[in-house]
């Protein structure tokens, strides 16, 4: 019978390219994944791998092999979450992906529910952006990304990974506080001629951003560029840029900022996805319906202030 720590690295490297980026993501030496890749070669007596330069190659035979991995790694899988199903209390680790925002607005909330609720759960939380993420998850890297999608921007989709909504925030328009004898800001319209501050492109909202700016007729000056988004509030408020915010980022916090609805009033959606070979994991479940709750609690508290 085939060794299935060695199959899965060969899926491993057939995600990540190099014997290093496989090393690195499972903890072993380079050397090592390489000895345990060269006796998978001798259990099935094929050759796996060819050397092109300083990378290796999957062959056709690999590549049958990585298929029928995959297969057995999710049925593995549904087999843990089924027998942790049958217990009486809810344990084990589960390891989240989570954007910016997101953090900072539900993971505080969501960590302190879970340990009361469900202490014998650890949580392990690590900031990522959300495409990346959402591979990493499919990689087996996280159990659960929470993730983004801006309208008309649709987030990648991988078909072994579920998704259901967890909330949407309205997406507008922050520009500095009015200073007196300033001209107003009214329109998007009216910040053609301002400084911008975005995410770095190849972000979603970086790319949704400068659309809706040349929908309004102007190419942004994006003279700033950073993903971290309290250094964006901090350049807007401080009056040397101007950038379209999700109300999320607002959560616990007042702001000098005028905050400006957008034509349509867009939203961003936010959602967690899973592997759907582990979604009815007991942990799993704990961490989804507490982030519904957090998230819940952050809209109520959203309406009363706007109330």
């Amino acid at each position: 019978m085939l060794d299935v720590r060695r199959l899965r690295l060969l899926r491993e490297l057939s995600i990540r390219g190099t014997l290093a980026e496989v090393a690195d993501a499972l903890q072993y030496s380079p050397s090592s994944v390489s000895q345990q890749l060269a006796l998978l070669e001798k259990e099935v007596g094929v050759e796996l791998l060819r050397k092109t330069g300083r990378r290796v190659q999957l062959t056709p035979q690999a590549e049958v092999l990585v298929a029928h991995t995959a297969q057995l790694l999710q049925t593995m899988e549904q087999a843990e979450a089924d027998l942790a199903a049958s217990l009486t209390t809810v344990t084990g680790t589960v390891r989240i992906a989570v954007f910016q925002s997101a953090a900072l607005a539900l993971m505080p909330e969501t960590l302190t529910r879970m340990a009361r609720e469900y202490p014998e759960v650890r949580i392990e939380m690590i900031q990522r952006e959300p495409e990346t993420a959402l591979h990493e998850t499919w990689a087996r890297d996280f159990d659960l990304v929470i993730a983004e999608q801006y309208p008309g921007h649709a987030a990648p989709r991988y078909p072994e990974l579920d998704r259901i909504r967890l909330t949407t925030d309205a997406i507008r328009l922050a520009v500095p506080p009015q200073s007196d004898g300033g001209p107003a800001i009214r329109s998007i319209e009216d910040t053609a001629h301002l400084a911008w501050v975005m995410e770095p492109r190849g972000a979603a909202s970086r790319h949704w951003a400068e659309q809706a700016c040349r929908s309004a007729g102007f190419e942004p000056d994006v003279r700033f560029e950073t993903a971290d988004l309290q250094a964006q509030i901090r350049l807007i408020e401080s009056g040397n840029a101007v950038a379209l915010m999700p109300d999320l980022v607002w959560t616990g916090r007042g702001t000098t900022a005028q905050l400006l609805d957008l034509p349509g009033k867009p939203h961003r959606t936010i959602f967690t996805s899973v592997r759907r070979s582990s979604a009815k994991r007991p942990a799993i479940l704990a961490a989804r319906e507490t982030l519904a709750a957090a998230a819940q609690a952050v809209a109520a508290a959203a309406d009363n202030d706007g109330g």
